[in-house]
């Protein structure tokens, strides 16, 4: 049954994930009654946990980078995130295996850094501090454009776009920029990878983005405890605590229109109206389940289809008996030709014979996570989205053999007879059970054709009223921006609605991993 009328605005928000939460904190502190549906039982969307047999899990993302962003949201409605949240920097940060031969152990120590450098390539390791000086200039000069909407192709020539371009080299990909950098490829790698992040190669993922690598090393990698989903349950603890309504189990099922005004919502308890609409679910999947394709006028359905995803994943959730001392938190193998495994993802869109896996082992950090004596193992290999090459129904089985069989490259030879838990996800499972379009687990593709005024916008400009969140729209995928989509989605709503923003109060313009981390950290 829906709420008496309180005669603040109303704002209604469509799926609980890290952006749809953010922007209930904001909103609620700036006076509106706020209202997330959540089609789970849980909060979280793909931030949430996987919780079975006293194991836990994060469903999605296991790195939680540069936490400046959600620092200030936090700030902005009277807490503190480092005391609503503990965490631990992570070091190593992780540990990288080459298939092509060399193992570096990463971290934000920048003398280490260098010698690990020098004990795969001497002849690089001076060119570490050169790719961390010109990567804080790059940030510097991108971050008021990753902070600001886009809404037309007048916002390039805005004099914040103007000064960064030359830093961007759009022309550019990410391993061609890195290539002049290090002449060793397993470092070119090492420095790239984190474009699937974004769901991109690095070979095709624009320039911009080595900024990734860069974040990790400058800001730390950190590990909450609960997981990153434990960060989820406690913004919406906190958005709760501000007077918002979280309402799980409760998909939309119609949106209620007039032209193309969404006025308001219906769902099993009934019908709502609302000032201002806030979608943070998947943005395809919610555009053709939820719009009606003659509302839409750029992101019709043909577009939608001919548009650029990002790849899938494939995700073992491993309960294990006993503990794996010997290894990091977080473990990337990478595939002995690499550029090749990451063509079949995106290009030729098959299963990879030799494929990159991700193990996380946050049991050495944080023994919260599964029963005593226990730990858990969280796999995950990159693979393309839904195609009609790979039929999950019959391959899956075989694709998780070969997925175990890696594991014994980082020294993981016996982790079948010690599983006492264990979930699949397939691309197939991302579509269905969870709602992303084609599987495609990092949304849209962030390639020069789909970003900033090219990709869906903050204040979505097909409908009137709407606003979006997530990784769907500016700036893109990955938590730290998908906070930041919350932050400028709830700037242009407050200006909207006539609302007052709750600004943050920090002590100095620049968040540094000296003076902010390491002095809360101790």
């Amino acid at each position: 049954m829906a709420r008496m009328p309180t005669g603040k605005k109303r704002v209604c928000i469509v799926g609980a994930g890290p952006g749809g939460l953010a922007n209930a904190m904001l909103m609620a502190k700036a006076g509106a009654d706020v209202t997330v549906f959540e089609r789970a039982e849980r909060v979280g969307g793909r931030c949430a946990a996987i919780e079975a047999n006293g194991f836990r899990f994060d469903t999605g993302p296991t790195f939680f980078l540069y936490p400046r962003v959600l620092e200030e949201i936090f700030q902005a409605v009277g807490r503190d995130l480092w005391r609503d949240v503990p965490m631990t920097r992570l070091d190593p940060q992780y540990r990288l295996e080459f298939g092509l031969g060399g193992r570096i152990d990463a971290t934000g120590d920048l003398e280490r850094m260098r010698m690990e450098i020098s004990r795969i390539a001497p002849q690089d390791a001076d060119s570490f501090v050169r790719f961390m000086n010109e990567n804080r200039n790059k940030l510097e000069r991108f971050r008021p454009i990753l902070e600001s909407p886009f809404n037309s192709l007048l916002d390039l020539l805005r004099p914040s776009v103007l000064k960064a371009a030359p830093w961007v080299r759009p022309w550019r990909s990410v391993a061609d920029d890195l290539r002049k950098h290090f002449s060793d490829p397993r470092l070119v790698t090492a420095f790239s990878f984190q474009s699937k992040y974004l769901g991109m190669s690095p070979f095709q993922c624009p320039s911009l983005f080595t900024i990734l690598a860069f974040l990790e090393y400058e800001y730390g990698v950190f590990h909450p405890t609960g997981g990153c989903a434990a960060v989820s349950e406690r913004m919406a603890d906190i958005a709760r605590d501000l007077g918002v309504d979280i309402r799980l189990n409760e998909p939309i099922e119609k949106l209620h229109f007039q032209g193309r005004k969404a006025v308001g919502l219906r769902t099993c308890n009934g019908d709502r109206t609302f000032d201002s609409l806030v979608i943070n679910a998947d943005f395809a999947q919610a555009m053709k389940t939820l719009v009606p394709d003659q509302l839409r006028g750029k992101w019709k359905n043909k577009k939608l289809d001919r548009s650029k995803y990002s790849c899938s994943t494939f995700m073992l959730y491993l309960g294990i008996e006993g503990l794996y001392d010997q290894l990091p938190h977080h473990t990337i193998y990478i595939a002995k030709d690499y550029e090749r495994n990451l063509d079949e993802i995106d290009r030729l869109k098959i299963l990879s014979e030799d494929p990159s896996i991700y193990v996380q082992n946050a049991c050495v950090t944080d023994s919260s996570l599964a029963p005593r004596g226990m730990s858990t193992l969280y796999v995950l290999a990159p693979v393309t989205h839904q195609s009609p090459n790979v039929d999950w129904k019959s391959q899956a089985s075989m694709f998780r053999q070969r997925v175990l069989r890696q594991m014994e490259k980082l020294g993981l030879y016996d982790v079948e007879p010690r599983i006492r838990f264990e979930k699949m996800i397939t691309p197939d499972d991302w579509q269905n059970t969870y709602q992303v379009f084609r599987g495609a687990t990092f949304n849209l593709a962030h390639n020069l054709g789909q970003m900033l005024h090219a990709r869906p916008k903050n204040h979505f400009t097909d409908l009137q009223q709407v606003y979006l969140v997530g990784g769907g729209t500016h700036p893109g995928s990955g938590l730290p921006v998908i906070y930041e989509s919350a932050r400028i989605s709830a700037r242009m709503m407050c200006e909207a609605l006539r609302l007052e923003f709750p600004e943050a109060i920090v002590e100095s313009k620049e968040w540094t991993s000296t003076s902010t981390v390491q002095r809360r950290a101790a």
